[in-house]
């Protein structure tokens, strides 16, 4: 058994972990980044990284390679009525995003970590190793001890060190399963697409069929279950269903061959029910709940966590945890408050998911307000140019504040994240 000490100890390297790893090591620390996978590995995923991941590798330096850009996105509603969302160029980030499978998009961030000094191990990080009470590294199943000064949790959705540390309750969090598959058939734009699997019971979550770097498409289904997992095998039994559902709307050939590479996994997302930082112990990524939990996104928030996770550690070692939840607030709360308060109380229900599916892809309404959608959608009103758009995402925002500002859900981020500055 061999124990080193680190001054951080990233537990996973996905683009979480990876860009922490990186940002800390391009600054002289000592890091070691540890991962129960071997490299390359693959994960379900959309595989869409979007305008703010992408000015995040570009302000990294990185440069994704066998990527395809793709700019509007498709919204198909519950009624088969489609809203074409604008992608345009922001004042901090470009306008468009990069399909590239995980495979490689998590090679290349692991690989930059490594090369600037990060230290790789391969192994679960089992059982925590505690001094003065309180956790200072992990013990792993390769018989590793690896002590550090700070441990970042960038272990997923079922992270477990925000388990070993006390970080989540698990009856708050806003769960959800995706199911992630290939087609070999090619498709121009990202679509979306509102499912009702009867007249008015609308799918608890959404459907997508994405261009693939290859030529072919992505194709998956996210389901929504709050604190309830064992719902989640319902988006791997409704996928064969969802498929056809695609082949009536024409989004895919009847002829197409069955999908390969399938795989799923977690989410948690909005934040909700865990607490990212305490101590020495900070979460990023899927181990924070920072995925969009209107529309799936992590990659971005993944990142730009590990960033910030990394930048307090660097600049305020004294009060890492105070210093990260402050940036996190800054970062999401504006957002993830109303989001995951619209989340909690549309799941369960199918008539009102249904409502608000047919309502903003009404002929006229989803037109007049599909580039304030595109904005507000994929958390991007921070750093949009000033227009009709993003005046209509300032006034949504506003108003969802102000309709959610009494809920649990908010008084649970003002409790945990405090106030953004």
């Amino acid at each position: 058994m061999s124990t080193t000490r680190f001054d951080v100890l990233i537990v996973g390297s996905g683009p979480a972990g990876s860009f922490a790893a990186l940002t800390l090591a391009r600054q002289g620390a000592r890091v070691a980044l540890l991962d129960k996978a071997v490299f390359p590995r693959d994960k379900a995923c959309g595989d869409l990284v979007g305008p703010r991941g992408l000015q995040l590798l570009a302000d990294a330096g990185l440069l994704i390679s066998g990527g395809l850009n793709v700019d509007d996105l498709v919204v198909v509603g519950p009624t088969g009525r489609r809203v074409r969302l604008p992608s345009a160029t922001g004042c901090t980030y470009p306008g468009h995003g990069t399909t590239v499978t995980r495979t490689a998009f998590d090679a290349l961030l692991r690989d930059s970590a490594i090369e600037s000094g990060a230290v790789p191990f391969t192994g679960r990080a089992n059982r925590p190793l505690e001094a003065e009470g309180r956790i200072d590294g992990y013990r792993t199943d390769a018989g590793d001890e690896l002590r550090a000064d700070f441990v970042i949790g960038a272990d997923g959705a079922t992270s477990h060190v925000a388990a070993t540390a006390g970080l989540v309750e698990t009856d708050k969090v806003l769960w959800g399963f995706a199911v992630r598959a290939y087609l070999n058939q090619p498709v121009e734009l990202p679509v979306i697409v509102l499912w009702e699997q009867r007249r008015w019971r609308a799918f608890p979550g959404y459907g997508w069929i994405f261009p693939a770097a290859d030529g072919g498409a992505n194709v998956g289904l996210g389901i929504a279950t709050r604190s309830k997992r064992s719902e989640g095998t319902g988006a791997v039994r409704m996928l064969p269903a969802f498929l056809g559902y695609l082949r009536a709307l024409g989004l895919i050939d009847g002829a197409t061959p069955e999908p390969s590479r399938r795989l799923g996994g977690w989410l948690k997302m909005g934040m909700i029910g865990t607490m990212p930082a305490l101590d020495r112990i900070l979460l990023v990524g899927d181990a924070a709940g920072l995925v969009n939990p209107l529309q799936g996104e992590g990659i971005a928030q993944a990142m730009g966590s590990g960033r910030a996770a990394a930048d307090a550690i660097l600049h305020a070692p004294g009060h890492s945890a105070e210093s990260y939840r402050a940036a996190l607030a800054e970062a999401h709360l504006p957002y993830h408050r109303i989001a995951a308060a619209a989340h909690a109380t549309l799941v369960g229900r199918p008539i009102a998911v249904a409502a608000v599916g047919r309502a903003l892809t009404f002929p006229g309404v989803g037109s007049a307000l599909a580039g304030g959608w595109a904005i507000l959608w994929n958390e991007l009103l921070d750093g949009a140019p000033a227009s009709r758009a993003r005046t209509v995402a300032a006034a949504a925002t506003s108003l969802g504040a102000g309709l959610t500002s009494r809920s649990h859900t908010a008084r649970w981020f003002i409790g945990t994240l405090g106030r953004p500055r």
